[in-house]
C-alpha cells in the first residue's frame, strides 16, 4: 500500500489494517512494536538514540525496528512474528 513519505511504520501498519502490538502512546516506551524489515531498510529513517535506548531497555532484537520511531521514505516490506 502507498503511504505518505514520513509516515511511521506503526501508522502504515495500522492504515493497512494489520494488528500491531503496542502498550504505550507510540513514543518508544514499551518496545512492543518491533518489526523485522525484510526489504527496504535503507528507505527508513536512521535509528535514533531514543530508538536504540528503547530497544535495549525492552530487549528488542537489534535487527528489528520500532515501528513507532521510524518513518518511511520509500518502499519497505516488514513483518512481525505474530502476522
Amino acid at each position: 500500500m502507498d503511504v505518505a513519505e514520513g509516515t511511521t511504520l506503526l501508522d502504515a501498519a495500522q492504515e493497512a489494517g494489520l494488528p500491531i502490538a503496542r502498550a504505550c502512546d507510540a513514543d518508544g516506551l514499551c518496545g512492543r512494536c518491533g518489526l523485522s524489515v525484510l526489504e527496504g531498510a535503507s528507505h527508513l529513517t536512521e535509528e535514533s538514540a531514543d530508538e536504540t535506548a528503547a530497544k535495549e531497555r525492552n530487549r528488542v532484537p537489534v535487527e528489528q525496528r520500532l515501528a513507532c520511531l521510524c518513518s518511511v521514505r520509500g518502499p519497505v516490506v516488514a513483518t512481525a512474528s505474530y502476522w
